[in-house]
Formats: structure tokens, sequence, C-alpha cells
């Protein structure tokens, strides 16, 4: 875990550490196979974001410890069965410096693994005993769902706007954020507004989080993110800084960039399209917007009691927009 975030989250790090450790226990499987899969998709670890939502949320407003843990866990197998499914529509072969399952093993196992996942996380939801969370969460993962389809539609689709960017990363990144956040609303019984804005606060950190992910595609570094930069671009996925030099680059600028994204591109081609963006102002206008999303975040939480959850919280805000890897 990035040293800096490993700070910010300090405040639920004993929860963290259970989390690991449950995660690891649920993930263990009758069949042989199935718990082969499992253990390789637990060697690449990401941030764990979402759970640490639900802990934060939940420490804030005094959730139900044992709730906040059915939660923590549903979220980050729902996040994880996407993924999977994910590196079969992409055609990835690594993930965070590890081979993919659809590459380990091929397709069906990667989809019918995060179906096994999504099935996994349902039944743990049932188990917290709330149908307001069983409800907050299958409204999220139809939302995630949503987005993934919506985001094969505008692949290639160099006259995506603005809007149409903004509305799919919300379904496809910001709703986990947003349920993660109001899942330690829900286990405390906090009223609607309270459950809402809590609920806001994650869906603006994951559309921040989203925008500095698409960034870092551009202007990352691979040795420093795990991913290969320029993989957007490689498959088509128009992201904020593109289509911002798309449409305001100027039309010799417009013209180049479809030109070498209708082909299939090499690594000098990649640099070429980035900097492209660059000096159109795609990767500055995509930055400000990222801060933007992160302040809006940052002044949903002036209501909260000031605690160590809360400005854990304030903190993965700012984080989430200024990311590094």
């Amino acid at each position: 875990m990035d040293v800096r975030l490993e700070e910010i989250l300090r405040p639920i790090a004993p929860q963290l550490g259970d989390f690991e450790e449950r995660l690891k226990l649920f993930l263990s499987a009758r069949s042989p196979f199935v718990y082969q899969v499992a253990e390789h998709i637990l060697t690449r670890r990401g941030k764990r974001l979402r759970p640490a939502f639900v802990f934060l949320s939940s420490g804030q407003m005094a959730a139900d410890p044992a709730g906040a843990m059915l939660a923590a866990l549903a979220v980050e197998l729902i996040h994880t069965a996407t993924l999977l499914h994910d590196d079969v529509i992409d055609v990835s072969s690594t993930r965070r410096g590890q081979p993919t399952v659809n590459s380990k093993w091929n397709n069906l196992v990667s989809v019918l693994m995060g179906d096994y996942l999504f099935s996994k996380a349902f039944r743990l939801l049932v188990k917290a005993q709330s149908v307001d969370l069983l409800e907050a969460f299958s409204k999220a993962t139809e939302r995630v769902s949503l987005g993934q389809l919506v985001e094969i539609q505008h692949i290639n689709n160099f006259d995506t706007s603005e809007a149409d960017y903004f509305s799919l990363i919300a379904d496809k990144t910001a709703s986990l954020f947003a349920v993660s956040c109001e899942a330690g609303a829900i286990l405390s019984g906090r009223p609607q507004k309270e459950r809402e804005n809590i609920r806001d606060f994650g869906e603006k950190v994951g559309v921040a989080f989203q925008i500095s992910d698409d960034l870092l595609d551009i202007v990352g570094s691979e040795a420093v993110t795990g991913k290969t930069v320029g993989n957007d671009l490689r498959e088509g996925k128009v992201t904020l800084p593109l289509i911002y030099a798309l449409q305001n680059g100027g039309s010799p600028q417009k013209s180049e960039i479809v030109s070498l994204l209708s082909e299939k591109l090499e690594n000098g081609e990649v640099e070429k399209v980035a900097r492209i963006i660059l000096e159109a102002g795609g990767v500055e206008y995509a930055q400000k917007k990222a801060l933007e999303y992160g302040q809006k975040a940052f002044s949903l939480l002036g209501d909260l009691t000031s605690t160590e959850y809360k400005k854990s919280l304030e903190e993965v805000a700012r984080f989430a927009a200024c990311r590094e890897q």
C-alpha cells in the first residue's frame, strides 16, 4: 500500500488487518481449483479503498462493527468481480504487475469466477440482516454493470461528450465508493439526509479517483503504477483528457489524434498521442476537474463531528484527487 495512504488509514488499521484475514478465509472453497484461482487474485492486492470507506464511515457514525465487516468484504468482492469481467472485455494480460485470470487460465474461468464472487458478496450482505443495506448494494451493483455496458458503447467513439464521460464513470466507478460510504450510515440507522450526504461524498470521491486514474494512463509511470501506460488509448477508451483535447485542441490536432487512434497503436504512437493531449491542455483540465470533485467531496463533511475518522475521510478525498499511483 502507498505509504501516504497507509498513514491516512491508520485509524482503521486493525479493521483492515482483520479484513485481510477474513477475506482470505472467505475465499477458501471446497474446490481446489476455485481456491487456486482465489489465491491468485489475493496476490494482486489493491488499495482496499472501498472497504476503507466502509470502516471509516462506520467508525464516524458508530455503526455495528460486525455489519461493517460484512459490508467491507462484500464491496471488495463486488469490485474484484467487476475487474475480472473488465479484464476479459479489455483482453488484459496483466493487472497490478500480475497475470490476469483470463491470461493465466482463460476467459471462461475469469467470467465464472467473477460470477462466483458476486454470489459470495450478496450471501454476505444477507447475513448483515439489513434490507436497506441489501437494497443499496443491489442498486450500486446494477449501476456498475450499466457502466460497463455503456463503456463498451463508447469505445472508439471520438464524439463522446464530457457529460457522457461523467455519467459513465459515476456508474462504473463512483457507485461503489458511494455505497461504501453509505454503508456506515445505514448500519448506524442514520436519517435519510445523512445517508444521502455521506453517499454523495463517496460518489464525488469516486469521480475524482477515476479522473486521476485516467490521467495516470497518460502521464503515469508503469514502474510506479504497475499498469501499462497508454492502455486506455490502445483499448479505445475515451477519457476526460482525450475528450478535452478532441474538443478544444483545434481541427489539425483532432484529426491527428483520430487518425492515430483508429489504427493499432505502437509505443511511439502512444507517446505521440499523449503529447498532443498534454499540449492541447487535456491533462491540465482533467487535473483541475479531479481537484474540483475532491473539494466538493471535502465540503460535504462539514457537518460531521470532528474525529480521527472524519480527518481520514478528508485526507482520502485529497488523495483520490491527486494520485500518483
